[in-house]
């Protein structure tokens, strides 16, 4: 990538440090002042010329890169300010390369160049941060498929991107019914306009909706559901695809050994991986349809041959029972868990941030003003599907309100500048910062109808979503309830003028 002017620099928006960082630096500040003191109290011409010997000016590049690449946006650009020499190493690419790569991570920024064309690759890298961060419209289409293919319309299913495929399961469709079949269409690395769906014969799980399933690896792991009797599911199974010399794509399900605890059968949860080794469900609809707020970890470290799932002692505060959320890994340790509906069949609009890394969990409820909210705020909605994408935001669409309206609008959820404030497991209403946190995007070209209970994933750059299914609106009496099913793909690309 090339190197970026300083020009940029007043473009770029405004973030609070990390206050982390500030600590690590308070020695050398202390230690500036403590010079600047000795120079005052004696004039000599030595410790003049020792406190001048000792500035950041006397330092070589190699030394303040190090520095540079350790601080807060905020703090880069502020020291860009100061003079000429600076400003060249604070805009230099190498630099804003590795700041892209610490923020967002190696995988996702990987996988981003490698779906770029080589003309696209040319934009320099401070370029590329101010576009992610600044990011406010989606392109979309609707994809064909070879030979006119496509999985049966349903509602409440899974779609996973793993293995540079997109692989379907189970969901409901007309009357009720489940189903239990396995699709797979290969992507790639980059954007297909035609995809080519397969059904597989994969021995897998018996039929069911409402379950969850959740990449981990090169593995799908699947939870729970509710099959067409209403009976609810609490087995865990393993899915890994196999690719042979003729280019032929195969699933294979097997039932996981989860020993004698295992969370109670369930439906309408919702699901998340934590990093490579665990995942983590919480709350659905339990047996007598009564709404849940138990918390389980699923602990694969065996290597898929064996598991072992843990209930997590829910801490105070913690979210309410409710079912039809959603629960969104963002790196770390961290999760978000928003919306769904709760136990009086209510639908709610509120976040939670989990933060799994210290010795017990703790849940901190984000709390914000609608009228803090530039464009308003997301309204009340369960169904809805919330996904993490390039830049470490999370961006939600469609689900519907208490009144079943469904919706097709496109929110980014971004913590990250609550997260770089250092809040710390307490309640957040700033003004300040909660607005920044939702971002209503601009839609263009051909966008999807209005939905709930769809599925959507991310590729691996986090740049190309994928949206299958849901419930849409009837165009017939004959439909129940004015509902249909749906049965296209659709694909909504980040906007980065690259």
């Amino acid at each position: 990538m090339k190197s970026t002017t300083g020009t940029e620099t007043e473009r770029l928006p405004h973030y609070p440090t990390f206050k982390s960082k500030r600590k690590a630096l308070l020695p050398m500040a202390e230690s500036s002042r403590s010079s600047q003191t000795a120079a005052t109290s004696s004039p000599s011409v030595s410790s003049f010329s020792s406190s001048r010997d000792s500035s950041m000016t006397q330092m070589n590049d190699d030394q303040i890169f190090s520095i540079l690449q350790l601080l807060p946006v905020e703090s880069v650009l502020s020291f860009c300010m100061t003079c000429r020499k600076f400003r060249s190493l604070a805009s230099s690419d190498p630099l804003w390369e590795a700041i892209c790569r610490r923020e967002w991570g190696e995988g996702p920024v990987d996988s981003l160049l490698a779906s770029l064309s080589p003309e696209r690759r040319g934009v320099s890298w401070k370029r590329l941060y101010q576009q992610v961060v600044q990011l406010n419209s989606l392109s979309c289409r609707t994809l064909s498929s070879k030979d006119g293919i496509f999985p049966k319309p349903r509602a409440s299913h899974t779609l996973n991107f793993v293995s540079d495929c997109l692989v379907l399961y189970g969901g409901g469709c007309d009357g009720g019914r489940h189903l239990d079949d396995t699709w797979v269409a290969y992507i790639g690395k980059g954007v297909r306009q035609v995809v080519d769906w397969h059904q597989v014969n994969s021995g897998s799980p018996s039929g069911r909706f409402g379950h969850t399933c959740i990449v981990i690896g090169d593995a799908l792991v699947l939870f729970g559901g509710i099959n067409d009797n209403g009976i609810r599911h609490g087995d865990t199974w393993i899915g890994q695809l196999h690719f042979d010399g003729s280019f032929e794509i195969r699933l294979s399900w097997k039932l996981l050994d989860v020993g004698h605890i295992t969370p109670p059968p369930r439906g309408a949860h919702a699901g998340c991986c934590i990093g490579d080794k665990r995942m983590v469900i919480h709350g659905g609809i339990g047996d007598g349809g009564l709404r849940l707020n138990d918390m389980w970890v699923l602990d694969l470290s065996d290597g898929f041959k064996s598991g072992g799932w843990h209930q997590i002692v829910m801490p105070q505060p913690s979210p309410a029972a409710r079912s039809g959320h959603s629960l969104t890994w963002i790196g770390g340790s961290r999760m978000i868990l928003f919306g769904g509906r709760g136990k009086e069949y209510e639908v709610l609009n509120d976040v939670w941030l989990l933060e799994m890394g210290g010795e017990f969990p703790e849940w901190v409820p984000i709390v914000y003003e609608c009228s803090n909210v530039p464009r308003g705020v997301p309204l009340p909605r369960v169904g809805h599907s919330a996904t993490l994408v390039f830049g470490g935001k999370v961006l939600i669409y469609g689900g519907e309100d208490s009144q079943r309206h469904r919706k097709n609008d496109f929110w980014l959820l971004d913590l990250n500048a609550l997260l770089t404030f250092g809040m710390r497991f307490q309640s957040v209403n700033s003004k300040g910062l909660t607005g920044k946190m939702w971002k209503r995007l601009k839609a263009e070209g051909n966008l999807p109808d209005c939905r709930s209970f769809h599925t959507a994933c991310a590729d691996q750059s986090g740049c190309h979503l994928y949206i299958f299914g849901g419930m849409v609106e009837g165009v017939g009496p004959a439909e129940a309830y004015g509902l249909r099913f749906d049965g296209g793909l659709h694909l909504v690309e980040l906007v980065l003028q690259l």
